[in-house]
């Protein structure tokens, strides 16, 4: 019989330590561990993009030729709401594997959804992984985060703008 501090029945695609590292060479996932400015040029490509769906529904609501400042304002800010979405989506991410990293126990599948068991970690994997937490993941979720904020910040002025100097 193994030893409990070495042995680990959690299957190696379900241990957390395994799902950080799988999660942070992520193509999408792993951007929010690039440096600043390429994380916002990430973050702005998918605002670009969006331009595609919120352009074309913000010329229908205010033709370009006659409203070029309406229909701007519209088109990028429907466009925050796909950004927002990409930062949901990468903090959902992570705030899973933070949680089954910071978790005392690990509930795992053995082979199917049927089978689930729930494994107590041992304290050295514990405080390996609690570590993880604070000095990898904790700032990861805080960028993510300072993200939603600048998205609020955006959202406000954009809306007080269109308020306040377009008299709508």
């Amino acid at each position: 019989m193994s030893n409990s501090s070495s042995f680990c029945p959690v299957p190696k695609e379900q241990q957390p330590i395994n799902e950080y590292q799988e999660l942070q060479s992520s193509w999408f996932f792993g951007w929010v561990k690039l440096e600043p400015s390429k994380y916002i040029t990430k973050l702005l490509w998918v605002g670009a993009w969006s331009l595609i769906i919120t352009a074309p529904l913000a010329a229908a609501s205010f033709p370009v030729a006659k409203y070029p400042l309406q229909f701007g304002i519209l088109a990028i800010g429907g466009s925050l709401i796909f950004i927002a979405l990409a930062a949901i989506r990468l903090y959902l991410g992570w705030i899973y594997v933070k949680n089954r990293l910071y978790g005392e126990s690990i509930f795992y599948e053995e082979s199917g959804w049927y089978d689930g068991q729930t494994w107590i970690k041992t304290p050295e994997i514990l405080t390996r992984d609690r570590l993880l937490v604070s000095y990898e993941i904790q700032p990861i979720l805080q960028r993510i985060k300072n993200t939603f904020f600048a998205l609020i910040g955006a959202t406000i002025f954009i809306v007080s703008y269109w308020l306040v100097f377009l008299n709508w």
